[in-house]
């Protein structure tokens, strides 16, 4: 059973898969040793990345400047409206509901925002870089650095739970997390996140 505050989360079953790579050859290789999520790919180069849990589409990708938590989740709620077609308003409603039942906050760095939205087919997510880390009411007191949000339709249970677990053990896992730190810009934010997701999918 996964526990992370702020969230409930179960354990997804598995066993620990082969490390992705990240550009050519072997010293592109990102070790991960989380556990695998299942996966339905179904994205180009530049085309959204598509699997059992969520869809990322690239342009929900990116670095942002925020000087608060309010403004984190309203550019959250934005970015969600505009790349998934979604009514930021009520995005933004939806998101702060779950955020005064505890933060999202759960930890080294990192915030997944996550809510059910009504008239969703399926789990949507989007992935925020800080430019400057910002106090978001973590359990460790930690200013939050990165934000991985997470969209789903309302009537999803045992779906949206396992969407979070698999974001959790992705963004726990110490390696991934100094890459997404250290990439350049949002292609190759993204292009860690292709990866590591489909990772099995070869």
């Amino acid at each position: 059973m996964v526990r992370s505050a702020g969230l409930n989360l179960p354990d997804a079953q598995g066993k620990g898969a082969q490390n992705p790579k990240v550009g050519g050859g072997q010293a592109g290789r990102v070790p991960v040793s989380f556990a695998p999520v299942r996966i339905l790919p179904v994205h180009g180069d530049n085309g959204p990345l598509m699997t059992a849990l969520f869809q990322l589409q690239p342009e929900a990708v990116g670095t942002i400047q925020a000087d608060s938590k309010q403004a984190i989740l309203e550019q959250l709620a934005a970015r969600f409206a505009s790349v998934y077609g979604l009514d930021a308003t009520l995005v933004l409603e939806r998101i702060e509901e779950r955020e005064k039942l505890g933060s999202t906050g759960f930890g080294r760095g990192v915030a997944i925002p996550h809510a059910r939205l009504p008239g969703l087919n399926r789990p949507v997510a989007a992935f925020f870089r800080l430019e400057s880390a910002v106090a978001f009411d973590a359990a460790d007191g930690m200013p939050v650095g990165m934000v991985f949000g997470l969209l789903s339709p309302e009537s999803a249970g045992a779906a949206h739970l396992h969407a979070l677990a698999a974001i959790s053990r992705m963004m726990r896992d110490e390696t991934m997390h100094a890459a997404l730190a250290d990439a350049p810009g949002a292609e190759a934010l993204y292009a860690l996140l292709a990866n590591v997701i489909d990772r099995d999918a070869a």
